[in-house]
């Protein structure tokens, strides 16, 4: 048995199911934004004494206090490691004098936290006072940047219970007028979120509902920006849908609504045009909301959901993935959009990048995998397509879920699609869907 999975099993970790939530904690602690192991990586490291990758020695070391070398030394079976272990590494593993676990610790202090938000949200009874905004501000904040980068099931009771504070402010009738349109606009991105979550998990009539919602807070706030952004959000749900028509007219009432604004989010409604008009089989439009949003960003100038950042920016990363997108519902494939389409992906290929986004990367994986199935190349398509099927259940959202489908029915009207390679990829992405959607617990 290897040194690593003794001190796993020491520890009460038996499985690799088990291993992940360890490595998620001690991956937080450090402040380390690491892609996160699959469940197949981490099976190999465990049953078949596979190193982990660079990306995540790291975390592994600091998770266990040992070097890797060591932990990746066979433990002859009836004896007793004697390792010793690295200086001031892994605070979480056991001592004989460390009384309460630390993971333990922050539990009962995150619980600790929540009660004193509730104190301090509830302190202002006759009005709202400048700390709780701030520590909305930070809440919301914190949320918009871990939405691409985290599983929903991570953040969704965070996100619903922020919601509900901000609501509940705006219904108490104690927000000075000077607070009020700060407190829509709050509303209208925590709502976004949500929405984007309901989608995520393809429901998407409340999705639809909350965008609704989202749209009145922004439209209260006064804040054009906000408002072409729900809209936005519109087209997307209604794309993600299979509902082509819906989606452009969502995207082109946005666009009509940004056409004076200097920030990302005109350049984004194009985007969603775009795929729309692509689905829709509309080259020329494609060409030209492309080509419009190209101009555009040449003279973009970052606005206050720019800096915001996470889903209320629109990234160059994520433009060129959207252009490749709707090149791929095109059918269109050869060796320019294919260097493109590898470009898109190197652009997601940095998981500490400030906009990295799991399913962005995903969904630019099965795009350069129709690609260079259009191009004649299944085995490349199978490559492309590797690290979106070993994605963990809990990071398989809707939007994944059907780019990988797209992948699947390509291979079914491909000339190739009797090779060995192909029939077997084809099984395998239509047993990817059957532990989604990537639900929160309970």
């Amino acid at each position: 048995m290897l040194f690593f999975r003794y001190a796993l099993e020491a520890r009460g970790i038996r499985t690799p199911e088990d291993v992940l939530p360890l490595y998620r904690e001690t991956a937080r602690r450090l402040g380390l934004r690491n892609a996160e192991p699959a469940a197949k990586t981490v099976e190999g490291w465990f049953y078949e004494g596979r190193k982990p990758q660079r990306v995540f020695r790291q975390v592994v070391v600091e998770m266990l206090g040992h070097s890797i070398e060591d932990l990746w030394t066979e433990v002859p079976e009836g004896t007793t490691p004697d390792f010793v272990p690295l200086k001031g590494a892994s605070p979480t593993a056991p001592h004989a004098d460390s009384g309460v676990d630390l993971i333990e610790m922050k539990r009962t202090g995150a619980m600790a936290v929540r009660r004193a938000k509730e104190f301090l949200l509830g302190k202002d009874r006759e009005a709202v006072g400048a700390d709780t905004l701030d520590l909305l501000d930070d809440e919301v904040v914190r949320l918009v940047a871990a939405y691409p980068r985290e599983p929903l099931s991570v953040i969704w009771d965070d996100l619903l219970e922020t919601q509900d504070q901000v609501f509940r402010l705006l219904e108490g009738g104690r927000v000075r007028p000077s607070q009020l349109r700060d407190l829509n606009v709050k509303g209208a991105v925590l709502s976004f979120l949500v929405a984007k979550g309901f989608n995520d998990m393809e429901v998407p009539h409340q999705a639809m509902t909350m965008t609704r919602v989202a749209a009145s807070c922004a439209r209260d706030a006064e804040h054009p920006g906000l408002i072409a952004l729900t809209d936005g959000l519109k087209s997307l749900i209604a794309y993600w849908a299979d509902k082509p028509e819906d989606a452009y007219h969502y995207a082109t009432q946005g666009a009509e609504t940004a056409v004076n604004l200097r920030g990302t989010v005109g350049l984004w409604l194009l985007g969603l045009q775009a795929r729309a008009a692509a689905v829709l089989g509309d080259e020329e439009t494609v060409r030209a909301a492309n080509r419009q949003a190209t101009d555009r960003r040449e003279h973009v100038v970052h606005d206050d959901l720019d800096h915001l950042g996470g889903l209320f920016t629109y990234a160059p990363e994520k433009q060129l993935y959207y252009e490749v997108e709707s090149e791929t519902l095109l059918g269109h494939g050869g060796a320019q959009l294919a260097a493109q389409a590898e470009q898109a992906v190197q652009g997601y290929s940095d998981p500490t990048s400030e906009n990295w986004a799991f399913g962005d990367l995903a969904g630019s994986q099965c795009d350069l995998a129709l690609v260079r199935l259009f191009n004649g190349d299944v085995d490349g398509t199978a490559e492309a397509i590797r690290p979106v099927l070993d994605l963990p259940a809990t990071h398989r959202n809707n939007g994944i879920v059907v780019s990988a489908l797209r992948v699947r029915h390509a291979l079914m009207s491909n000339p190739a699609h009797t090779a060995v390679v192909a029939r077997d990829l084809r099984a395998e992405i239509e047993a990817f869907p059957s532990s989604r959607p990537a639900l929160p617990r309970g």
